[in-house]
C-alpha cells in the first residue's frame, strides 16, 4: 500500500478513473475541475444527447417550416449546452425541461440534465425537479398532434424514461457518497494512527531521555557540590557524564531517524519500512539497577519473575526506569527498593519505594509528567498504577499489569 492510499487518497495510477468530486478537486460551492473520467463521461453524455436528438428528427418532418427551424436551432443549442451541465446543472435542467414541454428536439438534453441533477444535487433539489419534469409531460402530450392511443403510449414512455433516469442518478449519487464516506473514515483513521505514533514516540523519548538527562544532572551536581572530591571520583563522574551524553544523543538520533524514514518518498513513492529500534525487556532490569548504582544510588532489586512476554517486560522496564528517575530527581541519595513479582495466571506487580526525605539537598527539577505517562502506559496495557506517600514515610509507585494470554511477538 502506497503512502497516498494510506492517507485516503487514491494512487496516481487510478486517479484518471475517478470523478473529480472523489479526488478532492471539487470545492464546496466552487468550480469543479474535470478529471480524465469526467471528460470521457461528458463526451458520452454529449453524444447521447445528440443521438436522442437525431432520433427525434423523424417526429418533426411534417411540422411547418418556421417551427421546424425553431426545433433545429433549439435542439442544437440544447445539445451544445450539455457541456455546461457540471457548472449549472439545475439551470440547464429547468430550461431544457421547459423547452421539451412542447418542442421535440430538446428532449434528449433534458434527460441528460435530469440525470446530472440527480447525481450532483441532494434529493431536496433533484426530487422537485423530477416532479417538474413529469408535470411538463402533460402539455407535451396534449399539445402535440396525435391520437388518444398515441398520447397514452407517449405519456407512459415519458414517465418511464424520467423515473428510470432519475433513479439511476440517485443510485450513482448514493454510491459516490458511500465511497466519499469510506475515504473520510480512512483519512480519520490515518490521522489517528499518526497521532498515536507521535504519542508513542514522545513517550519513548521521555522515558529514555529523562533517564539519561537525570543521570547527567546527578553527576554534574555531585561535581558542583564536591569540588574537592578525589581525582578518581571526578574522573569517574566525568566519564559517566560523557557516556550518558553520548547515549542520549544516540537515542535522539535514532528517534529522529525513524521520523525521517517514516516520511513518504518523493513523487508518491512508498516509504521504506523502518524496523522498530530494540526495546528493553525485563531481563535488562539488573543492568538498569547496576547503572544507577554506578551513579551513586542505593538500589536494591528483587526480581521474582523469570521470562516474560516482550510487551509486558518492556512496560515493566519503563515503569521501573521512570520511578528510579523520579527517585533521583526528588530523593537523591535515599535508598530505593524495587520489587517485581508475579506469574502467568495472576499478572505481574512492581513496587518502587524510597524514603520521602533525602540525605542531601541536591534536587533535580521535573515537570511531573512522568508518572502521568506511566499511568497511561499501564492503563493501555490493561493494568493499573498508583503512586503517593505511605503512612511509613515512603513514596511508593505500585503497578499491576496482566500477563497476556498469547505471548507471540505480534501480541507482545
Amino acid at each position: 500500500m502506497t503512502a497516498h492510499q494510506q492517507d485516503g487518497v487514491p494512487a496516481p495510477e487510478y486517479r484518471w478513473a475517478l470523478p473529480s468530486v472523489l479526488l478532492g478537486d471539487a470545492r464546496e460551492g466552487g468550480r469543479v475541475r474535470r478529471s480524465t473520467r469526467d471528460w470521457i463521461v461528458d463526451t458520452v453524455m454529449f453524444l447521447l444527447a445528440c443521438g436522442l436528438t437525431l432520433l427525434s428528427l423523424t417526429e418533426i418532418q411534417d411540422e411547418p417550416a418556421p417551427l421546424l427551424m425553431i426545433e433545429q436551432v433549439i435542439g442544437a443549442l440544447s445539445c451544445a449546452a450539455v457541456w455546461l451541465r457540471r457548472r449549472w446543472p439545475v439551470g440547464l435542467a429547468v430550461v431544457t425541461t421547459l423547452l421539451s414541454s412542447y418542442l421535440e428536439l430538446p428532449g434528449g438534453p433534458s434527460v441528460v440534465a435530469l440525470f446530472t441533477v440527480a447525481v450532483h444535487r441532494p434529493f431536496r433539489i433533484s426530487g422537485p425537479l423530477a416532479l417538474f419534469s413529469l408535470l411538463t409531460l402533460a402539455p407535451y402530450v396534449w399539445l402535440r398532434p396525435q391520437n388518444d392511443l398515441d398520447r397514452g403510449w407517449t405519456a407512459a414512455l415519458g414517465v418511464t424514461i424520467a423515473l428510470t433516469v432519475f433513479a439511476w442518478g440517485i443510485v450513482v449519487r448514493a454510491r459516490r457518497q458511500v465511497i466519499w464516506s469510506l475515504r473520510q473514515q480512512a483519512e480519520v483513521a490515518a490521522e489517528e494512527a499518526r497521532r498515536s505514533e507521535r504519542e508513542r514516540i514522545a513517550r519513548e523519548m521521555h522515558d529514555v531521555l529523562a533517564h539519561r538527562i537525570s543521570m547527567l544532572s546527578l553527576h554534574a551536581g555531585a561535581l558542583e557540590f564536591r569540588p574537592d572530591a578525589p581525582t578518581e571520583e571526578i574522573a569517574r563522574a566525568a566519564g559517566a557524564i560523557r557516556n550518558n551524553a553520548h547515549l542520549a544523543l544516540q537515542d535522539l538520533r535514532e528517534v529522529i531517524g525513524v521520523l525521517r524514514a517514516a516520511r513518504p518518498g518523493e513523487q508518491g513513492e512508498e516509504a521504506e519500512p523502518v524496523p522498530e529500534r530494540p526495546q528493553p525487556t525485563l531481563a535488562d532490569l539488573p543492568k538498569l539497577a547496576e547503572e544507577c548504582r554506578q551513579a551513586g544510588m542505593d538500589v536494591r532489586l528483587t526480581l521474582g519473575v523469570g521470562d516474560a512476554p516482550e510487551g509486558l517486560g518492556r512496560n515493566l522496564y519503563r515503569i521501573v526506569q521512570e520511578a528510579l528517575t523520579n527517585a533521583r530527581k526528588h530523593a537523591g541519595g535515599a535508598p530505593v527498593a524495587v520489587t517485581v513479582a508475579g506469574r502467568r495466571d495472576k499478572g505481574v506487580s512492581v513496587e518502587v519505594r524510597n524514603p520521602l526525605r533525602a540525605r542531601h539537598g541536591l534536587r533535580i527539577p521535573g515537570a511531573g509528567a512522568g508518572l502521568i505517562g506511566l499511568t497511561e502506559r499501564a492503563e493501555l496495557a490493561g493494568g493499573r498504577l498508583e503512586h503517593g506517600a505511605t503512612p511509613e514515610g515512603e513514596f511508593l509507585v505500585r503497578a499491576w499489569l496482566p500477563w497476556p494470554v498469547k505471548t507471540t511477538r505480534e501480541d507482545a
